[in-house]
């Protein structure tokens, strides 16, 4: 196994879980997070702290979080912010780093968050210096990086410029989503060029989706430019709620089946891994 290490981050808790109609319980999902903590993720994406009433599956953070934490105090529990009232909550339990998200598309930036780019990483800026001043990190999430469900193709320059200002108000971490999974390779690489003006290629975080099937290829082309981290889902579980037509995220199953033929290490137990996707598809699968 090389000495290059690959980081896999799991957000089947919380990308993955958050486009299912029928609640998940509190119960499974601290299963789920168990079974995926023994697994070896160093980092788990375990929830979101957006108003109930927009992602109902979430509504138990609360009661997730801290939970998740206690049982797993080795553990990097990352969860969503959509504004500082979100964060307000993440800190009262305990958060120890929070993600905020844009789009490189305006289009999809007005039906998911409804503000312009520009709105949205304003709105950002006292949930970035309030995290800091708790000693946290911020992930930033930009979504859409290659195509957008509302504004068709989104050119490199653009996303680049979205991850120009989230650096600019001080996040620590760029992920770049290719939200409805359209990409090929060569997308992926375009994209990864020019962000890397931004941030080190190997700071750089991929989040890809698997609709048509290409996610892999796109992960292995990025791997081979030098990118280090990686976010999937236990079995390729979940979706985006305002992405008409995109089907899961990239398995981290595969992905850690990827590095591992690649000659990459991970933190990853596949086998573990395996049983916490054979758990989580069988609670979703329930009547």
């Amino acid at each position: 196994m090389s000495d290059v290490f690959v980081e896999l981050c799991e957000v089947g808790p919380r990308d993955g879980l958050q486009n299912e109609k029928r609640i998940v319980s509190v119960a499974d999902k601290l299963r789920f997070i168990d079974l995926l903590a023994c697994a070896g993720f160093r980092e788990i994406e375990a929830t979101s702290f957006v108003s109930p009433k927009w992602v109902p599956q979430l509504g138990d953070a609360e009661e997730v979080l801290p939970q998740a934490m206690a049982a797993h105090p080795e553990t990097l529990f990352s969860v969503l912010v959509p504004n500082e009232k979100g964060l307000e909550r993440a800190l009262a339990c305990g958060a120890r780093k929070v993600s905020v998200f844009t789009a490189a598309s305006e289009g999809f930036a007005r039906k998911n968050i409804n503000a312009s780019i520009r709105e949205s990483i304003d709105r950002f800026i006292p949930v970035v210096r309030r995290a800091h001043d708790a000693g946290i990190p911020v992930r930033g999430y930009v979504s859409c990086v290659v195509a957008c469900p509302y504004d068709g193709p989104i050119a490199p320059s653009v996303v680049r410029d979205t991850c120009a200002m989230l650096a600019e108000i001080g996040v620590d971490e760029l992920d770049l989503g290719d939200t409805i999974g359209v990409a090929f390779p060569d997308d992926i690489a375009r994209v990864v060029e020019v962000c890397a003006t931004i941030r080190p290629v190997d700071q750089l975080v991929l989040h890809l989706h698997d609709t048509q099937h290409r996610a892999l290829l796109c992960a292995e082309r990025a791997l081979a430019m030098g990118v280090r981290r990686f976010d999937g889902s236990a079995g390729g579980i979940g979706g985006c709620p305002y992405a008409p037509g995109a089907s899961g995220n990239i398995s981290t199953d595969a992905l850690a089946a990827l590095c591992e033929a690649r000659g990459y290490s991970t933190s990853i137990d596949r086998e573990a891994l395996t049983r916490a996707a054979a758990f989580i598809a069988g609670v979703l699968a329930a009547p």
